[in-house]
């Protein structure tokens, strides 16, 4: 278990990673009531949206991880999300993300997700992460190999997962 449980605040280059906001919810239910959420197991109402983001961000008091949100560094605007995901029923930390349509396409995923696997690595001494990534997603898994992942056969969050390992030892 690690020794502080509270959700820590990140800086990259343009990036402000940072503990999740009740405002973040607006964000995660729109993206879920939309298309974009179909290789999350959406579309999904407000009230499910709700019970998913919910149980998320418990994730910080109870295990010491979950899902930051991100701001642009420069004028405060949210951006995404990215964290490390572990609902019950995973069988191992998730690295994963979203980014609002307005960020799509300009590596804040990217530059989010390498500043949580430095973190996973320096604060909680993790060798490891992975990814659970619906077989459809081609540019989710594009990204995660792009991050120096490689495919694996292991469990993942369901049957048909392409799973994508992270070794963060040589970080």
């Amino acid at each position: 278990m690690p020794k502080n449980l509270e959700a820590p605040t990140l800086h990259t280059t343009r990036l402000v990673l940072r503990p999740p906001r009740l405002a973040d919810f607006a964000h995660f239910a729109a993206f879920y009531a939309s298309e974009r959420s179909r290789w999350e197991d959406g579309p999904l109402s407000r009230e499910q949206a709700w019970r998913v983001w919910a149980s998320d961000v418990a994730l910080w008091p109870l295990k010491g991880f979950g899902p930051l949100g991100v701001d642009d560094r420069t004028t405060g605007t949210y951006l995404g999300e990215v964290g490390i995901y572990q609902p019950e029923g995973y069988p191992e930390p998730e690295l994963g993300w979203f980014v609002v349509p307005e960020a799509e396409g300009q590596g804040i995923a990217r530059e989010a997700a390498q500043a949580v696997m430095r973190w996973a690595k320096t604060e909680l001494g993790w060798n490891r992460l992975v990814n659970y990534i619906d077989p459809g997603n081609a540019r989710s898994i594009a990204l995660a190999l792009g991050l120096g992942g490689r495919r694996i056969e292991a469990p993942g969050s369901g049957p048909a997962d392409v799973v994508i390992l992270h070794d963060l030892s040589f970080r």
